[in-house]
């Protein structure tokens, strides 16, 4: 019995946008000698960022958790006899949480100015996004599955067999990164001229660049026609 001739062909889907979307990621973080104080002081500094938040019109719900976890802290020490031990230091925990909002640089500055101005403290980040990201995976695996039809059909015209019907349709799964992060760790405003304190702000003037994203898609197609399998 003939084996039948097929094609395997990667295509490969390039996208680039304009982020659209300001999300600041922030983290709260604290250690106590007791678990259940830990937790507590985790509960109520997370209310005090939401009530800074509130402030700034944000909903109690804007305010997402990303992450959550409590362990156990050690620290090295050494003994008279010159001996390097661990000791239990406390429950640290740490909250990560982000907030979007469409792009808008006042906003972000008054934003900022007022969660580098908490009582709790926090450590918070800045990158950019698309309102959309769903939508725009599936545009890229679109373009992928075009590019890869093009490539085979080129292949096949070139030995001179015809595309026949898809066998085999193989992606990743793996999610492209919608975000752009035009600043590097934690965000500080050190700098005094940066701020309007009577206005409780920071000047800036912020442009992302453009998100760029690609992902790839292998298809396996038959073969009309003479030719042999690739």
């Amino acid at each position: 019995m003939e084996r039948e001739s097929t094609i395997r062909v990667t295509g490969k889907g390039m996208l680039r946008l304009k982020p659209d979307v300001t999300r600041i990621t922030i983290t709260l973080t604290g250690c106590y000698k007791e678990y259940s104080e830990s937790l507590q002081h985790s509960s109520e500094d997370t209310e005090s960022l939401a009530a800074v938040l509130a402030k700034m019109e944000f909903a109690r719900e804007d305010l997402k958790t990303l992450s959550f976890s409590v362990q156990t802290k050690t620290e090295s020490y050494q003994t008279k006899n010159h001996e390097w031990k661990e000791r239990f230091v406390g429950y640290e925990f740490r909250h990560v949480m982000k907030v979007d909002f469409p792009s808008d640089n006042e906003r972000l500055g008054k934003v900022l100015y007022a969660l580098a101005h908490a009582e709790v403290n926090p450590e918070f980040s800045l990158s950019y996004t698309v309102k959309d990201p769903e939508a725009s995976k599936n545009t890229l695996l679109s373009a992928a599955v075009a590019d890869a039809r093009m490539k085979a059909g080129v292949l096949a015209a070139s030995s001179g067999v015809t595309l026949g019907k898809i066998r085999h349709i193989d992606y990743s799964m793996a999610t492209p990164d919608f975000e752009v992060r035009p600043m590097n760790g934690r965000v500080m405003f050190a700098a005094k001229e940066c701020a309007d304190a009577a206005y409780g702000a920071y000047n800036l003037d912020i442009q992302p660049d453009d998100i760029e994203v690609t992902d790839t898609v292998t298809v396996i197609w038959t073969l009309g026609g003479k030719g042999t399998a690739v």
